[in-house]
């Protein structure tokens, strides 16, 4: 006989309790949770499955369609590939509803494409591509927020691209839960992944993000799709960058730059020269180079340093780990004898670029001993190391590429570490620890 317990399960969240609670702990909805009954049956025998060796499985050509966005089109491997489903997240506002119309109005130039909204209206669509100024071809529009009739409709018109804008507005009357909750969304986004599949549609889901920053709850949706995408960026600054997390037929670690004007989302073809555009010559600023996929970006590393009013002094970052930052101060107290104790010390990287890569970390220390001691450094330097517990600056990968993107741009003069040879073009001042650093930045 089986087994048979009780669980509670939340009907916003999906969440599991071992007994009733007024208030679910993982989503804070009230009112939520109900008891569901689980028999756990015997397992019966299954019949054994035939194998397949891959030399008699025959290679399919793959269906590419190009979107006519360079840095779209680079994040997502090359080309939007047929039958696979693209989920692309980001804050509201950021302009994800922006960025798929510019596409979907290229694409529908030779394929068909259907833009299926729960959100919008065919009439503030119409307004926001002439607002764009967009020429559009074969674009078909839909508002439906049942994903049984987005299916069929799908299923039946067999476009070559779909939209949907967004994935939280869907809802299937077999979930009993609201439009937007996680049951919905899984259930939704299953039944896309079916019609593309089936039909070689090529999908594009657009997703708001959570507090968290993951897509209608953490990691819910990304084992489902092929690609996920996050657009990244503060809607109160011009530039975004694209993300890829997920990507079955590209490469994960390439970033697209962009920067939002009046009519649109616009590549940013040299991004390390939009991000120091507008650089001046100031105690704590430092130039970096850092790696993003296969491409060398020029970035600004902002300090700034003063005396503390607290009793315990403030550490902030934008665009810098915190916890590297709080690393990388005690080496400097520990190792190059820099009191920075009675000091409030904030740290930013211009452009809202969110470097993760150690390389930068003797930018930021210089920055910040620029900023403490109010004296600018050399406008035509660029600084590239990693800072050790010991103090001692370690190499870096790919650093042919990034001496070439300095000189590029009128970059002369390179610290980093020992064991590096001065190019044609630029000046390599080779150092082995951040006390050597220290000196060759000041001399």
């Amino acid at each position: 006989m089986a087994k048979i317990r009780k669980i509670f399960v939340c009907s916003k969240c999906d969440a599991q309790f071992p007994k009733w609670q007024g208030r679910c702990t993982e989503c804070g909805e009230w009112g939520t949770i109900s008891e569901q009954i689980v028999s756990a049956k015997k397992t019966s025998s299954a019949p054994v499955a035939k194998t397949i060796s891959f030399n008699d499985v025959k290679s399919e050509t793959v269906i590419r369609y190009q979107t006519g966005i360079g840095e779209f089109d680079r994040v997502l491997g090359g080309s939007l590939t047929s039958s696979s489903v693209v989920l692309l997240g980001g804050d509201p506002g950021i302009g994800k509803s922006t960025l798929v119309l510019q596409a979907a109005a290229d694409l529908s130039k030779r394929k068909q494409v259907i833009y299926v909204s729960g959100e919008e209206s065919p009439e503030q669509i119409k307004q926001r591509i002439e607002r764009l100024g967009l020429a559009v071809g074969t674009l078909e529009f839909v508002t439906e927020t049942d994903i049984d009739v987005v299916s069929a409709t799908l299923g039946n018109t067999k476009p070559q691209i779909a939209v949907i804008d967004s994935i939280q507005t869907l809802s299937s009357q077999e979930v009993s839960s609201s439009a937007g909750s996680v049951q919905q969304i899984k259930a939704a986004t299953s039944r896309l992944v079916e019609v593309a599949k089936k039909n070689n549609i090529t999908i594009i889901i657009i997703g708001h993000v959570t507090k968290q920053g993951a897509v209608a709850g953490p990691r819910t949706l990304e084992h489902l799709v092929d690609t996920v995408l996050y657009l990244e960026g503060d809607r109160y600054q011009s530039f975004r960058i694209l993300r890829a997390i997920k990507n079955r037929y590209g490469n994960t670690d390439e970033i697209g730059v962009f920067e939002m004007k009046e009519n649109g989302l616009k590549e940013v073809v040299n991004p390390s020269e939009a991000f120091l555009k507008d650089r001046a010559k100031v105690a704590g600023s430092v130039v970096t180079c850092i790696i993003e996929g296969s491409r060398p970006f020029l970035v600004e590393v902002q300090a700034l340093v003063t005396k503390t009013g607290f009793g315990y002094p403030q550490r902030k970052s934008s665009g810098f780990d915190y916890k590297r930052l709080q690393l990388l101060l005690a080496v400097l107290s520990k190792r190059a004898g820099v009191r920075i104790g009675d000091q409030d010390i904030h740290v930013n990287i211009v452009g809202g670029v969110k470097v993760k890569e150690p390389a930068a970390d003797l930018a930021v220390c210089l920055a910040i001993i620029s900023a403490l001691k109010n004296i600018p450094l050399d406008s035509k330097m660029v600084v590239l190391g990693e800072v050790g517990l010991g103090g001692e600056v370690r190499s870096v990968n790919q650093i042919d590429k990034r001496l070439e993107e300095a000189s590029k741009l009128g970059f002369g003069r390179i610290i980093t570490s020992s064991g590096i040879i001065t190019r044609k073009k630029i000046a390599v001042n080779p150092v082995k620890d951040i006390k050597e650093a220290v000196k060759e930045a000041f001399a």
